[in-house]
């Protein structure tokens, strides 16, 4: 197998942070012909991110907001909140897994998505994804990638990207139907996630980074136990 292929990198000049509108950040970039799974595994520990083609992580000179975050999978319990998520998705939402590809209903339910992200949590407003983009960002990945697709009485109401690794998994992105919202599917989406990487001995789930004061990303330290990675690049248990 091809080994790691960087065709290009750069490092963003500074620019408002799309966490933290307050502060400045500035990310630092990859653009990869070809990536291995265990190699990319080795970019997860180190702080790295991937969507699409392109690794990233930031590079911000003043600030260290930006935790990657991971659960233990073996040790994994849900509290009560995520308790009473899985009882009301369990019974009737049915999971399909399978190869990414693009179609009108994830084109739809993604627009639904961030049209109601940007209406009702400030969301940067966005163009209509058409089938090229969607592609780009989601089908075309340089290493095995699942897409979890999730329906309720035949109606598609969550889709969600996922890397499947050497010692992990990794969650890449999961959008829903916004007016099913009071069925926390996201975080019905990383349950499942965990459950499955339990069933597949992998020990480790990354759902990206944590940053404290960002609520669109504040959730991910709910799954418990998990660990953040400091600015010595060593990761150390968090809660």
């Amino acid at each position: 197998m091809q080994g790691m292929e960087i065709l290009y990198e750069f490092v963003s000049p500074p620019s408002p942070c799309g966490y933290l509108p307050h502060r400045v950040w500035s990310l630092e970039y990859e653009m990869v012909g070809a990536l291995t799974p265990a190699e990319y595994q080795q970019q997860l520990e180190a702080g790295w991110r991937r969507f699409g083609t392109m690794l990233f992580h930031p590079r911000c000179p003043s600030c260290s907001a930006c935790q990657s975050l991971r659960v233990l999978v073996e040790d994994f319990r849900p509290n009560r909140s995520q308790q009473r998520t899985i009882k009301a998705n369990i019974h009737d939402v049915e999971l399909v897994i399978a190869a990414p590809s693009v179609s009108r209903r994830k084109l739809d339910l993604y627009d639904r998505y961030h049209a109601f992200q940007s209406l009702n949590k400030g969301w940067t407003e966005h163009a209509a994804k058409d089938a090229e983009s969607f592609c780009s960002s989601f089908i075309d990945n340089p290493i095995p990638t699942e897409e979890w697709c999730y329906y309720l009485e035949g109606e598609l109401i969550g889709v969600g990207y996922v890397d499947v690794l050497p010692a992990s998994m990794s969650a890449i992105y999961f959008f829903y139907e916004p007016e099913l919202r009071n069925r926390s599917l996201g975080t019905w989406n990383v349950l499942s996630l965990l459950a499955e990487a339990r069933l597949r001995c992998l020990p480790h789930m990354y759902l990206g980074y944590f940053v404290a004061d960002c609520p669109s990303l504040a959730y991910k330290a709910n799954f418990t136990p998990n660990e953040v990675l400091g600015t010595d690049s060593r990761w150390r248990r968090f809660r």
